[in-house]
């Protein structure tokens, strides 16, 4: 099947506005919890959700305000239907493919209490980004979880890629070795991106900390042109390792899902928590760290309601 690029259009910071009947608003909420979102209380909303580049408040009129860079994927995944106008892009994420190839890397599964922290790269020729150009290759928080792992595996046997993971006791042996995400990060994709980058390469990171030597330094004296933005899946090559390694991981959470009879859910809301303490109660609070991330606040949570 040809892959192509649903290159929709982004701004640094768009504004939507809906009206929502009550029926869609507990809809919307529902599939929040589901997501990686902070909920905080905000004056005259019903709430006001935080996360995967976006805040949406729903006010007790109805009226929900979606604000944000990540507002097309928010908008896409959360209110499909929707119609949502086209905005100019103002960042530059959008690197054109050099003749050499690019590679480029995302991450899946940082905001998610259980499954694997997920890194992978693609390299992309200008040939194939060509060939790619219009149709369903895009950031994958787009996309549901049918379509990206549709999606992967088509890509995975038309470009080049690499895939590194931490299953969740990796996971917490490496969070209690560093101490912190963004250094397990960089290993990971400094890892993948050094798989398929060779010398004289441009390499485009998704922008995942502030501090861009993490990754920087780990790929030092490979000869490579080394770049890191915020939003850079607006790049078909970050936008394919998106869709790749969110593939990766929902293939792992469906493994760990079947492997211990338990429907462990994306995201860190409450069906995270309901699902924690339902592994729990079957296989012990000691074992929540073969499925989950035991930094994340949810394991107090889950503990919480098993007293």
């Amino acid at each position: 099947m040809p892959l192509s690029a649903c290159h929709n259009p982004r701004v640094t910071q768009a504004t939507h506005v809906f009206k929502l009947a009550g029926a869609e608003q507990r809809a919307l909420r529902r599939r929040l919890d589901e997501g990686s979102f902070e909920f905080r209380r905000v004056p005259h909303a019903v709430f006001s959700a935080r996360g995967e580049g976006v805040t949406a408040t729903l006010y007790r009129s109805g009226k929900l305000v979606v604000q944000g860079g990540g507002s097309d994927g928010f908008l896409a995944r959360f209110l499909p239907g929707e119609e949502v106008a086209a905005s100019p892009r103002e960042d530059a994420a959008s690197v054109k493919i050099p003749e050499a190839g690019l590679v480029g890397s995302d991450e899946c599964g940082k905001g998610d209490y259980f499954g694997p922290l997920v890194v992978a790269a693609v390299r992309l020729d200008p040939a194939t980004a060509e060939a790619m150009a219009q149709g369903e290759v895009c950031d994958s928080k787009r996309l549901s979880d049918e379509r990206a792992l549709r999606l992967g595996a088509a890509l995975r046997a038309t470009v080049p890629w690499a895939v590194r993971r931490l299953d969740p006791p990796a996971y917490n042996a490496a969070r209690e070795r560093t101490g912190n995400v963004n250094v397990m990060l960089a290993e990971l994709h400094a890892e993948a991106i050094g798989e398929l980058a060779g010398e004289g390469m441009h390499v485009l990171v998704d922008r995942f900390a502030s501090d861009e030597s993490l990754v920087a330094s780990r790929l030092a004296g490979r000869g490579l042109s080394i770049e890191q933005r915020p939003r850079a899946e607006a790049n078909l090559a970050v936008a394919a390792a998106s869709i790749i390694a969110r593939e990766a991981f929902l293939i792992a959470l469906g493994e760990l899902s079947e492997e211990h009879g338990v429907d462990l859910r994306k995201g860190a809301g409450t069906p995270a928590d309901l699902a924690g303490v339902e592994f729990a109660r079957l296989h012990g609070v000691a074992a929540l760290g073969e499925v989950a991330k035991l930094h994340f606040k949810n394991t107090g949570k889950v503990e919480g309601r098993l007293v």
